[in-house]
């Protein structure tokens, strides 16, 4: 049953305990001659307060779960993706410079995969570039206007937390250079510069692709950070209003039935 759906189920069966002790209460009175029973009027106030923490402690658990579920692991598994997504196109780069039998396999792969990543609708290894500038400046211009899909498109409509959209936007940022230096290696063994394009490629000095990927997925580290240290935050607050409430209104709802059942015995005595 979902949140709302226990929420709701705790209110009316709340509502209908809470009248039949009212009735309880008007019986006795009318049966016995008596104007109060104490022990079921402890039990209705017990039960009265039972309602209240439940229907607090399921409110605050899915004010939690939203938290947890929605606006941080979701996207913590779109960054998940996108950091597997662009270890694997980065393998696919360098087979592409060691294997030229199949190179042509190696970018459709690798277009495949920036497509997941950046989804540009009809964009080539040759036009994602310009394409991706120009639709990531369209967003930095508005960023309600996302002519894109993918994972980076996911977190982008996911943005919940306190710096979670500039570090995703430093995430895309990084994302694009790294983009561009793919087309400088295919554009440098084009020309016939291999050696060039090989230590472009697997290098790791300043300025290098495999620099520019670290610092892409160190970025993508951070949003991903960000969200995830919000789901644990969440999780564990959620734990702490069980641990809080859940007791209180388990006991005072056994303290209602043990008093309903003193305040009937006294009652009931009179019948033997």
């Amino acid at each position: 049953m979902r949140p709302i759906g226990q929420l709701v189920a705790v209110l009316v069966l709340g509502l209908l305990l809470l009248a039949g002790l009212g009735v309880l209460q008007w019986y006795l009175a009318r049966r016995f001659r008596r104007n109060l029973n104490p022990a079921a009027l402890a039990a209705t106030v017990c039960t009265l307060v039972a309602v209240v923490l439940g229907t607090q402690l399921l409110s605050a658990s899915a004010a939690h779960l939203k938290v947890a579920r929605h606006d941080a692991f979701d996207s913590v598994v779109a960054l998940s993706r996108a950091c597997a997504i662009a270890y694997d196109a980065n393998a696919d780069e360098s087979r592409y410079l060691l294997d030229p039998r199949r190179r042509t396999r190696y970018a459709d792969s690798f277009l495949a995969k920036s497509q997941q990543l950046y989804g540009i609708r009809g964009a080539t290894l040759s036009t994602y570039d310009a394409r991706l500038a120009a639709t990531w400046n369209d967003y930095r211009a508005d960023s309600t206007d996302l002519r894109f899909t993918g994972e980076f498109r996911r977190e982008l409509d996911n943005i919940t937390f306190p710096g979670e959209r500039a570090a995703a936007e430093r995430t895309v940022d990084a994302y694009a250079v790294y983009e561009r230096d793919d087309r400088r290696i295919r554009a440098l063994l084009a020309a016939g510069k291999e050696q060039q394009a090989v230590e472009f490629c697997m290098g790791w000095e300043a300025g290098t692709s495999n620099a520019h990927f670290g610092a892409w997925m160190t970025a993508l580290d951070e949003v991903t950070d960000i969200n995830r240290a919000h789901f644990d935050e969440s999780v564990g607050a959620g734990r702490g209003e069980l641990t809080g409430r859940l007791p209180w209104t388990c006991g005072l709802s056994v303290l209602a039935v043990a008093l309903t059942g003193l305040g009937l015995r006294p009652r009931l005595a009179q019948f033997r």
